[in-house]
């Protein structure tokens, strides 16, 4: 394999647009609040929707009065389940009865709820105080039940069911990788060391709330929705499935959006509900959560509990693992992944960077009587990751090794690389980003600094793998009913030389609508910003899956090269018949135009004839320039990778964790934009930080949400963040036409790892180890006051 080169951010590279950080296109109307957001959306006569919700977290619903409702000033209708009568939202996986239950979530509750903050009824109303006004005037009556608050309640003897078609509270339970004699490996092991760990529940807290204004066009017999969703296509599937319409009789656009981060990348009840009550009344209706709803009542992430062994030979060499996986899922899985997204992900990708003989794993997710959980930004990889690490880190002592060493000796380094897990890894630099992470730590004087007395400091690494650009292959090995993969993109050049490019994909954030017009602009030849980028509407783009998994660039990006290369062979060939020469002799000229020896027409005088003179097109060319093109990344897509190195220090008065430094060696392959990639980076570590040491969404014993504003969910800020300094590797891809990897979820997965580890290695004199996260501040307190 080609050996990977240190990156130079900002600069620009032999001319090219790809891996330069040119202006971003997007920043002068955001910047200056000229974005348009779900919010920002007034229309003719719109009114107003809010949510009747659960205050129980488990219970028959008894009766649903909503006649006080409708007598409130300014509400202009409110309904039940029963009043609207819409088909239930189902997520489904191909597999057994014994390894996965549906659950039919309903868009809402009819006869039992199952979490606080379930939609029971939608009040619709003038203004936003009215519709408050109306919702509280609703009246529910409920036939409590014992709740299901937990994993390990869900899963005890005789516990109460959150719902009867799932036994022992079991949504999924695969085994998907055992290898044979694994426990005789165990049985001869110099060491075996063991792994207890539970990660807390979280918010992906886009800072835009989910919303919707919806309304129906009597002209286009159309029911029109704009919505802050991932994946506009799928929205528009389901939509139209529960309302009883024909696809192309909804559209569903999505504007600017302030963030996702996985949370809506799957379809909610609420957008259906209010989209459902404007076309009944055939008025606009919109729909914006509030914060109290968002941080209790959206979908939630990474509740998930790990019991896993390792063993290793003298010499340090793992030889097997053997894992139990357990995913708290909520209440209903989500649509289209299924409860099956976590477990499932934690159970195919937990080797990692590392050379694993021996696998063995259970995965499992459970239901229980809380919001249902989504994708969040890394998908049970910061979890697992997390796991893994600190496998190393106890085995490095008990071997009496040096905890990096001992990555070096179990890391990949030959590759391809087919692992135990039955996925094969593309060429990534695993040993070189460790050694660089480990290496730089040591020059900035980190590790000399740790053996001060007078304070309590840490370091740790944790090294990673991201694996990006699932194609279909790789989601249908998890037997999805709806499979996920492909993209296509369409190019149109207008006739002065300009070109708008679809794609199925969508930025919240991202700036797709720059780092997808430089790959149009090297593979045409023309400014970047002479690229116009299509995204977010369903009636414009033929199909896409949206952005989730960091498939953008990987899989969009590429669907958008192919296109442009298509339409660069339509130019040679229409310039090449009109200069009477060989087409194999027309070159794209690099400057808006093509070539021919040392003659040359425009993009410009090519699209005169195209359009505005059809005659003298070559035979068999018909008038236009436009070109379609798909991408579908074979096999089991393509792997980032990355090692992050933390420094702490810890407060013995107060056992607060400070992070001093960090560190982040990244590798994702070409990077479109390094400006956009460090920006990548430096947010997902920051979730990570949140996830490693803030933020966790707890309950009570009856399933009352314990976090319902900022003042008890703890989100770091600015103050708790430090600088990041990132050093780039590129391992160039051979799957994608540009050569990149995903970036967009390496942060949050390294973080979590490395700050726990840095933790305990500052606790490395007290005998703790803590292995949960969000860590626990007393924990380190109790630790550093007894030692």
């Amino acid at each position: 394999m080609a050996e990977p080169h240190r990156r130079t951010p900002h600069l620009r590279r032999d001319g090219t647009w790809v891996g330069a950080s040119v202006p971003r296109r997007e920043d002068p109307r955001l910047l200056a609040g000229r974005g348009r957001f779900v919010d920002d959306i007034v229309l003719p006569g719109m009114l107003h929707a809010q949510f009747v919700r659960s205050t129980e977290a488990h219970a028959e619903i008894v009766s649903v009065d909503l006649s006080e409702v409708r007598a409130v000033p300014g509400v202009v209708a409110a309904y039940s389940a029963t009043d609207l009568d819409l088909r239930d939202v189902t997520a489904l996986l191909d597999r057994p009865p014994h390894e996965f239950v549906p659950t039919a979530m309903p868009v809402l509750a009819r006869d039992r709820v199952r979490y606080v903050g379930e939609p029971v009824a939608i009040v619709v109303a003038r203004d936003p105080y009215a519709v408050e006004d109306g919702v509280e005037a609703a009246i529910v009556e409920y036939a409590p039940l014992q709740p299901v608050v937990s994993d390990t309640a869900a899963l005890a003897e005789g516990a109460p069911l959150v719902h009867a078609e799932a036994p022992r509270n079991t949504l999924v339970d695969v085994s998907l990788f055992a290898t044979e004699g694994i426990d005789t490996i165990f049985d001869e092991a110099h060491t075996v060391v063991e792994v207890h760990t539970k990660t807390g529940r979280q918010n992906a807290l886009p800072l835009e709330t989910r919303g919707v204004v919806a309304d129906w066009d009597d002209r286009d017999e159309q029911l029109r929705v704009q919505t802050c969703s991932q994946v506009p296509h799928q929205v528009r599937t389901v939509l139209a499935q529960c309302v009883g319409l024909d696809e192309k009789q909804v559209r569903v656009t999505v504007p600017d959006m302030g963030g996702g981060f996985g949370q809506k990348c799957v379809v909610g009840r609420e957008e259906i509900a209010a989209a459902a009550v404007a076309l009944r009344l055939r008025k606009p209706v919109k729909w914006i959560e509030d914060r109290r709803d968002a941080l209790t009542a959206a979908f939630l992430a990474r509740e998930q509990r790990y019991a896993v062994r390792a063993a290793f030979s003298a010499e340090g060499e793992i030889l097997a693992l053997d894992a139990d996986v357990v995913c708290d899922m909520g209440a209903y899985s989500c649509y289209p992944f299924t409860a099956g997204i976590e477990p499932l992900m934690a159970s195919a990708e937990m080797p990692g960077v590392y050379k694993l003989p021996a696998y063995r794993v259970r995965g499992r997710a459970v239901t229980t009587n809380k919001a249902p959980t989504a994708p969040y930004r890394g998908v049970s990889r910061p979890q697992y990751v997390m796991v893994v690490e600190r496998v190393f880190e106890k085995a490095a002592r008990a071997l009496g090794i040096d905890a990096v060493e001992l990555r070096r000796r179990n890391v990949i380094t030959v590759f391809p690389y087919k692992g135990v897990n039955n996925i094969t890894y593309d060429p990534g630099s695993y040993l070189e980003s460790l050694d660089l992470c480990e290496q730089t730590l040591r020059d900035e004087g980190w590790f000399s600094r740790r053996s001060d007395d007078n304070r309590v400091i840490g370091i740790g690494f944790s090294c990673f793998s991201e694996r990006t650009g699932y194609g279909s292959g790789a989601f249908a090995q998890r037997r999805m009913q709806v499979v996920p993969g492909f993209d296509i993109s369409e190019i149109r050049m207008d006739l002065d030389g300009t070109v708008s490019v679809t794609t199925g994909t969508l930025s919240h954030g991202q700036s797709h609508e720059t780092t997808m017009a430089q790959i149009v602009a090297d593979r045409l030849g023309i400014p970047y910003d002479r690229v116009k980028i299509v995204q977010g509407d369903t009636d414009r783009i033929t199909y896409g899956w949206g952005s989730f998994a960091s498939r953008s660039i990987t899989i969009g990006g590429s669907a958008v090269a192919a296109a442009s290369v298509k339409l660069g062979d339509q130019l040679r060939e229409i310039a090449a018949h009109l200069l009477e020469a060989d087409v194999d002799s027309a070159e794209l000229d690099g400057a808006g135009g093509v070539r021919v020896g040392d003659r040359s027409l425009s993009f410009a005088d090519i699209a005169d004839v195209a359009y505005l003179k059809a005659h003298l097109l070559p035979k068999g060319v018909g008038p236009g320039l436009s070109a379609t093109a798909s991408f579908d990344v074979g096999g089991d897509g393509t792997f980032s990778n990355a090692t992050h190195g933390v420094v702490v220090e810890l407060d013995p008065g107060t056992g607060g964790v400070e992070i001093l430094r960090y560190v982040c060696v990244e590798d994702c392959g070409v990077a479109i934009h390094p400006q956009v990639v460090e920006g990548q980076a430096r947010g997902g570590i920051a979730q990570g930080i949140a996830g490693a040491l803030f933020e966790q969404v707890t309950y009570d014993d009856a399933g009352q949400p314990l976090a319902p504003s900022f003042m008890e969910y703890k989100v770091p800020t600015a103050a708790e963040i430090p600088d990041v300094r990132i050093e780039h590797l590129e391992t160039p891809c051979a799957f994608t036409e540009s050569g990149a990897k995903g970036a967009g979820e390496g942060g949050t997965i390294g973080a979590p790892a490395a700050v726990l580890n840095a933790v305990n290695d500052a606790l490395r004199h007290t005998g703790v180890e803590l292995d949960d996260t969000p860590v626990p501040r007393e924990a380190i307190f109790r630790a550093l006051e007894k030692a």
